[in-house]
C-alpha cells in the first residue's frame, strides 16, 4: 500500500483557482482546451490539482525579470 503524501495535498478547482487568482471557469476552459500544460488529476468527475503543479506552473509562466527559485 502506498503511503498518502500529505505534503503535496489535492486542491479542488476551486481552491487552485483562489491560488492563481483566476476564476474555476478559466480552469475549466484551459483543462478543455489544453491552453496551457497545467497538470490535473481526475477523481470521477472532479479535477483536482497538486500543490507543486500549481507552483510549477506559476515558475514557468514569469515573463521578465530573473527567475528565483
Amino acid at each position: 500500500m502506498k503511503e498518502i503524501n500529505l505534503a503535496n495535498p489535492l486542491l479542488s478547482r476551486v481552491q487552485a483557482a483562489k491560488f492563481l487568482g483566476v476564476q474555476t471557469s478559466t480552469l475549466a476552459v484551459w483543462a478543455c482546451t489544453k491552453r496551457y500544460n497545467l497538470s490535473f488529476i481526475r477523481v470521477g468527475r472532479l479535477c483536482k490539482y497538486r500543490l507543486t503543479d500549481l507552483e510549477s506552473f506559476i515558475a514557468s509562466n514569469v515573463v521578465g525579470g530573473e527567475v528565483t527559485l
